[in-house]
């Protein structure tokens, strides 16, 4: 269930010593452990998250006990909350209480107002770990005074009154009745202009400071277009201008002051053809006049640039400087072209958009990029041709996806789309596509963070390369198990030793205690182990065994038979001596008490004279390593690791795992919690697994229903409540009652 409710605290004339702000109490306590502060529905207070963790959010002593003596003292209160909670999950908001009771269950009743000065003051949670919320909480306050809940509403002093709520009925009404008055006035204003529009209306145009009628034409030479007005807009066309059909002894070119080509005599010398007016450097400059090259006089001006930076440009005489600007001398080029300079000469070039008109680019026209298929419209699109470019509508019922395609709808505008929150929507024409955003994994739909190195040791991978790690491990990758042996983070009792578990710690006996059966946590269940009065002791021939805490002694009285002495392959060995093993170069045996032990030595890596074949662990050559089963790690032979609940350790380059050792629990509920491997004693039977589901065994149901062990089904009227039947007595938490039904386990589900 997701839900936000939004209340605003202003408090017009409520006394501050009646009004309790239980987050801001909290922080000022700094009682928020197990929360994050995060950004709120809105900035003007602080917002906590809450979290599916363990957690213990409740109020101080001094905020406890004003609560409890406000609640005593007062007959009416509000609690305000602004809330946004996580989908499909349930919790409690707020909760007062006197003792620990797991509730599965609530039925809104009226509030008991006198508490007793034991009760706790919880936020987000029933108690330290039933009924937590999930999802953020903010403006969480409670208010003890008369009609409190006007504080919502800044602009009212008073409570609405049954007169209020009449005079809302009449205002609306009076608007219904103007509303009809107003809708008989649009129609008719509607009739009047559809009278309107059948009227033709001449429209005039305007251009150049000169209005022109509908449909007349003029010419612009200027410009070289015939123009006209056409319904109020003015259309031009370029001039048609024919071929210029000159003969061979004569060119077509532009003469200044004429629209279309001239026929104009041409000159040819040295195979080269020149227009009127077209120069010629040979030893002299000569020019085409009348169809003829005649010599002229040019005086070149002065450059001011090397010979090397020179050049002849076309038709000319004089050289000029690299460079030049052709277009400053004026070439005449129409309003859709433009000039460009070349390396020699100048020239008209069509803008985008445009063609030249019979080959020559002074003057071009528009391209119709619509009827010549030129445009880049998709689908679901119409053509619209423009002068130079072109356009692309939707068609009715569209809508854009960009420039040249629309679709019938935006999914990912509208929020519609299959695509998950860490994944990029893209709207296509016929729907939208979804993929994941980097460091994230998936089908678009699903996406999932991505950690290159993956969570070890039941580690969730919450964002891209960032592990959560469950309790007992940490590190970038949750590779580390935290030994809480060596960091001291607990005592176990002197009778027991701290042994170091994967996530976890055990409290063990040490060798000559066993424990008396309560198995306590810290080990101080532990007791000596008399091994006189239980005869495992190793006392030989005539010595008397006397009990020490933690072992055993031999005391000699007389006589040569209490030596101790050993014998060993024929031989005798005496009390305290050491030998190597005659087999067994690896073990070293020793004679104690009249009995022979034999042990495996012990390995010193730094000793760069240890055997490697007894101690494989010392061996840190390259063919000795082994590769992690991620084959992300390399391991050095006698290193070990935790791979999937398995101990695992490098032997001359061999992996070899077992499974790990768990402690052997008394207690006659455990649980396994994720992400861990040995199980954990649980006092509450619902938590269990290891609870056998036993068919000859019935629960109750509160309709009167038996069901079979194991059994589920909703709980009538309540379809967020799931009941279960369990080998097993729950209690259920009602207002003021404790009741105890055997046999029904009801959870909330949402």
């Amino acid at each position: 269930m997701s839900s936000a409710m939004q209340f605003t605290l202003i408090g017009f004339g409520i006394d501050p010593d009646y009004q309790i702000d239980i987050i801001n109490e909290l922080d000022f306590a700094n009682a928020i452990y197990g929360i994050t502060q995060v950004a709120g529905l809105h900035n003007n207070s602080k917002a906590f998250l809450f979290r599916d963790v363990g957690r213990a959010v409740h109020a101080p002593a001094h905020i406890t006990e004003k609560v409890v003596e406000l609640f005593r003292s007062k007959s009416e209160f509000t609690f305000l909350a602004s809330i946004q909670q996580k989908t499909s999950t349930s919790g409690v908001i707020f909760s007062i209480h006197e003792s620990e009771h797991r509730i599965y269950e609530r039925v809104i009743d009226p509030p008991q107002m006198d508490l007793t000065l034991g009760s706790g003051v919880w936020l987000g949670q029933h108690s330290h770990k039933h009924g937590l919320f999930k999802g953020t909480i903010q403006d969480v306050k409670l208010i003890f005074a008369p009609n409190s809940y006007i504080t919502q509403c800044p602009n009212l002093n008073r409570c609405p009154t049954c007169s209020d709520f009449l005079s809302l009925v009449q205002g609306i009404m009076d608007l219904q009745e103007l509303l009809a008055k107003m809708t008989l006035k649009l129609n008719y204003a509607e009739s009047r202009l559809t009278q309107l529009e059948s009227c033709r209306c001449e429209r005039t145009c305007s251009a150049n400071g000169v209005v022109y009628r509908d449909k007349e034409l003029w010419v612009e030479p200027e410009n070289c277009r015939n123009c006209g007005c056409m319904n109020g807009v003015v259309e031009c066309r370029r001039i048609f201008c024919p071929p210029a059909n000159c003969s061979e002894d004569s060119l077509s070119v532009h003469v200044e002051g004429t629209c279309c080509k001239k026929c104009r005599p041409k000159c040819t010398y040295m195979a080269q053809t020149l227009s009127e007016g077209q120069r010629l450097l040979t030893k002299r400059c000569t020019e085409c006049k009348n169809g003829m090259m005649v010599r002229v006089t040019e005086n070149c001006p002065e450059l001011n640039c090397t010979l090397k930076e020179q050049i002849l440009p076309e038709n000319r005489c004089c050289n000029i400087c690299k460079g030049y600007d052709f277009c400053a001398e004026g070439l005449i080029c129409g309003e859709n072209s433009e000039c460009k300079n070349r390396n020699t000469r100048a020239e008209c070039e069509c803008k985008s958009g445009f063609a030249s008109i019979h080959g020559d680019s002074t003057y071009c026209e528009d391209i119709d990029e619509c009827v010549t298929q030129m445009h880049y419209c998709q689908a679901n699109t119409a053509c619209v041709n423009l002068l130079g470019s072109h356009r692309c509508d939707c068609l009715p019922g569209f809508i854009r996806v960009d420039d040249y395609s629309c679709t019938e709808h935006d999914e990912c505008a509208s929020g519609q789309s299959s695509c998950d929150d860490n994944a990029i929507c893209t709207n296509t024409i016929r729907g939208h596509l979804c993929s994941c955003k980097p460091g994230y994994v998936g089908n678009g739909s699903i996406c999932i963070a991505f950690c290159e190195e993956g969570c070890r040791s039941g580690g969730t991978c919450v964002s891209p390369n960032t592990c959560v790690c469950p309790s007992g491990f940490t590190g970038l990758h949750c590779e580390t198990d935290i030994d809480e042996c060596a960091e001291v983070l607990i005592q176990c009792h002197i009778h027991s030793r701290c042994v170091n578990l994967p996530g976890w710690y055990h409290c063990e006996c040490r060798n000559g205690f066993h424990d008396n059966g309560s198995y306590l946590i810290d080990g101080s269940s532990c007791i000596d182990i008399d091994e006189c009065a239980t005869q495992t002791h190793t006392c030989w021939n005539d010595s008397v065994c006397v009990n020490l805490p933690g072992g055993f002694d031999c005391m000699c009285t007389s006589g040569p038979a209490c030596s101790g002495d050993c014998l060993y392959e024929e031989g005798l060995k005496h009390n305290g001596q050491k030998w190597n093993h005659s087999l067994d170069h690896c073990s070293l045996c020793s004679c104690k008490d009249g009995r022979t032990f034999c042990m495996r030595r012990e390995c010193h890596c730094a000793d760069p004279e240890t055997d490697l074949f007894c101690c494989p662990e010392c061996d840190s050559r390259k063919s000795s390593q082994c590769l992690h089963q991620s084959g992300h790690i390399l391991y050095r032979s006698r290193d070990s690791w935790i791979y999937s609940c398995q101990q695992c350790r490098c032997l001359e380059g061999k992996v070899d795992c077992w499974p790990l050792a768990c402690p052997v629990l008394a207690c006659k509920y455990s649980a396994l919690v994720e992400g861990e491997c040995c199980p954990h004693c649980v006092t509450d039977p619902c938590l269990a697994d290891n609870i056998a589901n036993d068919i000859r065994q019935t629960c109750q149901d509160p309709a009167g229903i038996t069901r079979l062990s194991s059994a589920t089904w909703p709980m009538p009227g309540s379809p967020c409540t799931t009941c279960k039947c369990k080998v097993t007595a729950i209690t259920h938490i009602l207002p003021d009652t404790d009741t105890h039904t055997q046999n029904a386990d009801t959870h909330r589900s949402t």
